[in-house]
């Protein structure tokens, strides 16, 4: 399942925090209707503040990085992965097989 940690589409694509926040809840509400989801994928650095924040995690402890594994207080796990866009795509910062391997290790740990 897809979930967003941003609802909407802000201005020059950069929700503001507040937008983050207020987002934020809709967010937990989709995973509590998930209780038996235990991995979880952030695509982006948004994602992944979200995330953490929202699976009780701590942000000092869990940096973003790509591929980078975050073991959260009750076990569920997040993965990271930078974010689908075309820039990324386009410049090489995240490859087809990059993204791929992100699946395939949720898959591992599912």
């Amino acid at each position: 399942m897809v979930l967003n940690a941003v609802k909407c589409l802000p201005p020059q694509n950069k929700p503001a925090p507040e937008e983050i926040r207020t987002c934020r809840a809709f967010l937990e509400n989709q995973v509590a209707a998930l209780p038996n989801a235990r991995v979880f994928v952030a695509l982006g650095q948004i994602a992944h503040q979200s995330a953490v924040k929202m699976l009780g995690g701590r942000l000092p402890k869990c940096r973003f990085a790509h591929l980078a594994e975050h073991r959260m207080p009750d076990g569920r796990i997040l993965i990271d992965s930078y974010h689908c866009s075309r820039y990324n795509q386009n410049t090489g910062r995240l490859t087809d097989e990059m993204f791929d391997a992100v699946f395939a290790r949720a898959l591992e740990l599912r």
